[in-house]
């Protein structure tokens, strides 16, 4: 279920560097409590990983060599060797390892292309790290810690609701 318009559209308007800004920590906070997520890339941690939200006027580039994450246009994307689109949603819970990658693959909700053994490399990575998104944001938000993190996982887990009831297998 792509985002609603109303939160996807102030996205093109807001300069890059603040919405980057944003990412940017929230990244850096993902490295510090998973130092390891990308040592099981070995050879393709130089390489360059794109995310495309299909439902987002942005997207995201991952350098874990680095480790570092930038935000641009999708008109001005830099080049990748690997690249990942779909619902920012769908893109999330693969990040956090609640949905299946393969399935969400086949079913053609996502598109992968370019370098095809670094992006199996990441997604193994990242299934061996347990992100928790929620946990993560309430860690960098101070006293407001508990109510960051029950928002968060009420959002996560509305947003996986909507997914999961619309792509239900339907029987002919």
């Amino acid at each position: 279920m792509p985002l609603p318009f109303a939160i996807t559209a102030p996205l093109s308007f807001v300069p890059i560097i603040a919405i980057e800004s944003v990412v940017r920590r929230v990244f850096a906070r993902v490295i510090e409590t998973h130092p390891g997520l990308f040592d099981r890339l070995a050879d393709h941690a130089a390489k360059r990983y794109a995310f495309l939200p299909s439902d987002l006027p942005i997207g995201f580039l991952v350098e874990p060599a680095v480790p570092r994450i930038s935000v641009h246009r999708k008109a001005s994307a830099p080049a990748s060797d690997a690249l990942m689109e779909g619902e920012l949603v769908l893109l999330l819970a693969l990040l956090e390892g609640r949905i299946d990658g393969d399935a969400v693959f086949f079913s053609r909700d996502l598109t992968v292309s370019g370098d095809m053994e670094a992006m199996l490399a990441l997604r193994n990575a990242l299934d061996d790290c347990e992100i928790d998104l929620p946990r993560d944001l309430a860690d960098m938000s101070g006293p407001l810690a508990p109510l960051v993190c029950r928002t968060a996982e009420h959002i996560r887990e509305r947003a996986l609701a909507r997914v999961f009831k619309e792509e239900a297998p339907r029987w002919n």
